[in-house]
């Protein structure tokens, strides 16, 4: 049986510490496809430094279009639908939309 990976608790980080481990996690990605940072400006329309800082954890702030561009261009835009997933169907949805009649306690005598 193989063991499972330990994911930490990702609630427990503050948001930079978030973009810090994104941006190495992107990196990985980028290396392990042999683009270079600046092949990646080129076909992303993303500056070379906005990569660097990106991946480095320097950045301050990333825009969710400069991620776009950069999931796009590493094949990784497919994994935006886990990001914000379709919300499922209600259960209750397919049900008659017959209203409800309240009854109040006061009865005619």
């Amino acid at each position: 049986m193989q063991k499972e990976k330990k994911r930490p608790m990702i609630k427990r980080f503050s948001d930079a510490e978030i973009l810090q481990m994104l941006g190495l996690r992107f990196k990985q990605y980028r290396v392990a496809l042999g683009l270079t940072q600046a092949e990646l400006s080129a076909k992303a329309g993303v500056s070379v430094m906005t990569i660097h800082k990106f991946e480095t954890g320097t950045a301050r702030n990333v825009t969710a279009t400069t991620l776009i561009s950069l999931m796009r261009y590493t094949g990784l835009i497919e994994n935006l639908d886990a990001l914000i997933p379709e919300v499922p169907e209600s259960p209750y949805s397919n049900l008659s939309s017959k209203q409800r009649v309240r009854h109040n306690g006061n009865k005619k005598q």
